[in-house]
């Protein structure tokens, strides 16, 4: 039960072999020699942080949403440090991360933290139930 009423909720986290899964994806996209340009790493790996980001929303994640974010930053900002071995940390940050998120050509880093999370909304007497009344739910499609 939720402190202070008497309404019962359901938690539902993103497991922790899901978390792998998609710490796996990041950590395959930002190989070193994979991507010529930051926008194509950018690109393909905001695709994917998005899907994933799209179908745990619903539940509670955000503090995974958050280690997400911070772990996709590192990776990309080591990758923009491997890629450019002799550039000085200042420059790059200037260059490619500006307001603190990995920028090229318009193309910004997803943040998986700024997704809303949206949970089961409690519906009480708008379910209809197979013992409940015929006249509650919407029989008009079913063949018999």
């Amino acid at each position: 039960m939720t402190l202070g009423t008497d309404r019962n909720v359901v938690y539902t986290y993103p497991s922790k072999k899901a978390l792998a899964s998609i710490v796996d994806k990041v950590r395959a996209i930002t190989g070193r020699s994979k991507h010529r340009h930051l926008s194509d790493l950018l690109r393909q790996l905001n695709a994917v942080l998005r899907g994933w980001c799209a179908y745990f929303r619903h539940g509670v994640s955000a503090a995974t949403f958050g280690y997400l974010d911070e772990y996709s930053w590192h990776r990309v900002t080591r990758w923009l440090r491997k890629r450019h071995p002799r550039v000085p940390w200042a420059s790059l940050f200037r260059r490619f991360l500006p307001g603190k998120r990995p920028t090229e050509d318009g193309i910004s880093l997803f943040q998986p933290q700024k997704v809303p999370v949206v949970r089961y909304r409690y519906r009480g007497r708008n379910i209809p139930t197979p013992s409940g009344p015929l006249h509650d739910c919407d029989l008009s499609g079913l063949v018999m």
